[in-house]
């Protein structure tokens, strides 16, 4: 979903399939401007680059893009001579249409925020210390945990919290996660309700493990807050093995409804 100062584009398609777009903007020359990309499909992205593009041709000039998520971040790295760095051409695309300031939250890759130009980084601090308050106001204190030690660095210094963090049992050769052991604060998981912190999830086999491995050591509730929920959760197993009470996340990429899934605005 693409929007301009908060009202969402509305766009066809000519019988061959390529984009009908129509859109008066007249009465933005000479103001800033704001375009929020809420991450839907790749279409959208030529969509944004006619909609920039037609504003820049109508003497609309200091546009901002405030993207949460951002598309391609998954490749921002090449291992072997076939590989598209898709992630490096998207920037470059974003970048050549010179926004005064491009906003994400909370990217999945450091390599995104490299590639890049004039980028504002917001973390999850604010979404994340909002379900604290949520879930402590009807419960007891929160345990956080983080998946693995990337995460337990990146969030552990967000709220002042006790936290255990994940050590994954990997099979490189494939890539699947087997397992994972739990370090840190363990002494304080029994009886405890936990709060699991990520950035992104996929089906959820990282938080299913982590679940599994905290009621194996006498967790109580378990929680999940994820800055980006791709639709595929609802085809693993975080939403049907019963181990996780509710998922956050925000609107940044998911797109879908289920009961025990909450959205918050990116």
């Amino acid at each position: 979903m693409i929007k301009l100062n908060g009202e969402k584009i509305e766009y066809g398609k000519f019988p061959d399939g390529t984009l009908l777009i129509k859109k008066d903007v007249l009465g933005y020359k000479g103001k800033s401007v704001t375009i929020t990309w809420l991450f839907e499909n790749n279409e959208e992205l030529v969509t944004l680059i006619f909609l920039t593009k037609h504003m820049r041709n109508n003497g609309v000039d200091e546009i901002h893009l405030i993207m949460p998520y951002i598309p391609n971040a998954r490749q921002d790295r090449v291992k072997a001579k076939e590989d598209v760095f898709t992630l490096k051409y998207f920037a470059e695309i974003i970048n050549q249409l010179n926004y005064k300031t491009v906003t994400v939250l909370d990217p999945h890759s450091s390599v995104s925020e490299a590639l890049i130009d004039r980028l504002t980084v917001l973390t999850p601090e604010k979404n994340v210390k909002k379900v604290i308050q949520k879930l402590e106001k009807d419960d007891k204190p929160l345990l956080m945990f983080y998946p693995d030690e990337g995460a337990m660095k990146r969030y552990s210094g967000m709220v002042n919290k006790p936290f255990a963090f994940g050590i994954k049992k990997r099979d490189w050769t494939t890539g699947q996660i087997h397992g994972l052991d739990v370090a840190g604060m363990t002494d304080l998981i029994a009886g405890s309700n936990i709060l699991i912190v990520d950035d992104i999830c996929s089906r959820g086999g990282t938080f299913y493990h982590s679940a599994e491995a905290l009621k194996k050591l006498g967790a109580t509730k378990i929680y999940l807050y994820v800055s980006h929920c791709e639709n595929t959760i609802l085809e693993g197993e975080v939403l049907t093995s019963g181990l996780i009470q509710k998922v956050f996340t925000t609107n940044s990429i998911f797109t879908k409804n289920h009961d025990r899934i909450e959205i918050m605005e990116a």
